[in-house]
């Protein structure tokens, strides 16, 4: 059994090295623009089928080698279906709306720097040299180094396995590279579950009473919304430089501390023989009706992000992760079990109507989440269920797709009603 993994490695070319890869993306995102077209106006999305109507031209017009060719067409019909699932899961808009509309009654688009696939036909490491071979319109670019990280590095030499992407972003190159990591011996008779429960104020509270990433995180992050808004209304060259320096800035900051939230949740369940119980947030955006400001909060903040990011992890110490039914579980009382919503008294404290229990509100939730997690395993009211969708850089394949196999379980509710 294995974790599949994306790492990323950065590439530091030479100026004229960093000029032919810039041709070499702009040539395959011009001609993936040309295929979306195509197949749009076809019909015609699947890869073999599309393949016969245009893999000719992108080779002659664009300059591009036999495997470049097929990766450009695959990448579109890889686009179409996205945007497919995305059209059918509402997440455009509903049929008809203007935002469905904008989105399928046109051809998919490629930005000019948007990210290339390579096989290792295309792509060689020279792992003890920290050098990459790359194919590019220009011909073969050898000796282009890389750098890493010591884990970065150690993950890449030892389990690197199937395609990675070129990226440049921000004036920088990176690969990702796909590893297979062999996943630990899954811990099948937990002694016990962590419950971890996920909230706007506070990132994520154990049921050990642990509290992170709340208030302070939160005051950065309307900070730098302001400032972003500022920029945007003066401008002016400056403030437009400002913002291109300033961008994705809040999106690696939640990255990071979902990574370190993360793994210091796998590292006590690990240590402590535990699972990990988490709640089941699919579609919370569209089920939760929330005040203007907490819905900035809401969709800022990547909680699926983290929620994969514990799973993956957990996948590789070994330790089973459970999804429960979030309904009720801010209002239960941990201590008797009575339920009301008058239990809930502020954000912050949970006090109980019933045996006057009081403690802290997301603790007392986690709590709820550690009970009806064990209960569920007890009862073996468990099914296997792949990892929830996630980023295909943050441990699903370049391709997107959840691996075939997986430790992470659903808990499916068995009681009566």
């Amino acid at each position: 059994m294995i974790v599949k993994l994306v790492v990323q490695v950065k590439l530091l070319p030479t100026p004229p090295q960093a000029a032919v890869l810039e041709a070499t993306l702009r040539a395959c995102n011009e001609a993936a623009g040309w295929v979306g077209e195509v197949a749009f106006a076809r019909g015609e999305f699947k890869n073999f089928a599309l393949r016969k109507h245009t893999y000719e031209q992108v080779k002659s017009r664009w300059n591009l080698g036999a495997q470049a060719a097929q990766h450009v067409i695959k990448k579109t019909c890889d686009a179409y279906a996205t945007l497919k699932a995305n059209l059918t899961a509402g997440r455009l808009g509903r049929p008809g709306s203007k935002r469905y509309r904008r989105a399928a009654e046109k051809p998919v688009a490629f930005r000019s720097s948007g990210a290339q696939p390579y096989d290792d036909r295309m792509l060689s490491w020279q792992i003890a040299d920290r050098t990459v071979s790359i194919w590019t319109t220009g011909g073969r670019m050898k000796n282009v180094a890389f750098t890493a990280s010591p884990e970065q590095f150690a993950t890449v030499a030892l389990y690197r396995k199937g395609e990675s992407d070129l990226v440049q972003r921000d004036g920088m190159w990176f690969l990702f590279a796909t590893c297979e990591v062999p996943e630990a011996e899954l811990n099948a008779e937990p002694v016990d579950f962590l419950g971890i429960d996920l909230g706007l104020v506070n990132i994520a509270t154990t049921s050990d009473g642990e509290i992170m990433a709340g208030r302070e995180l939160n005051r950065i992050r309307v900070r730098e919304r302001n400032l972003r808004t500022k920029l945007q209304k003066k401008n002016t060259p400056s403030a437009k430089r400002r913002l291109k320096k300033r961008r994705h800035r809040e999106t690696r900051r939640a990255k990071d501390i979902n990574h370190k939230i993360a793994k210091h949740v796998v590292a006590e369940a690990e240590r402590t023989g535990r699972g990990i119980a988490l709640e089941d947030l699919t579609g919370i955006r569209e089920r939760v009706r929330l005040r203007k400001p907490q819905r900035v909060t809401m969709s800022s903040w990547g909680f699926a992000q983290l929620g994969q990011f514990i799973a993956y992890k957990a996948r590789k110490a070994g330790v089973p992760v459970v999804y429960v039914d979030p309904a009720y579980t801010s209002r239960t009382c941990a201590e008797c079990g009575h339920i009301d919503k008058a239990n809930r008294v502020s954000q912050a404290w949970f006090a109980c109507r019933s045996c006057g229990f009081v403690d802290h509100a997301d603790r007392n939730g986690s709590r709820n989440i550690r009970a009806r997690a064990w209960e569920l395993w007890r009862r073996g009211a468990l099914s296997t269920a792949p990892v929830p969708p996630r980023n295909p850089r943050v441990g699903l394949d370049a391709n997107g797709t959840s691996p075939p196999v997986t430790t992470v379980v659903q808990a499916r509710d068995l009681s009566p009603g």
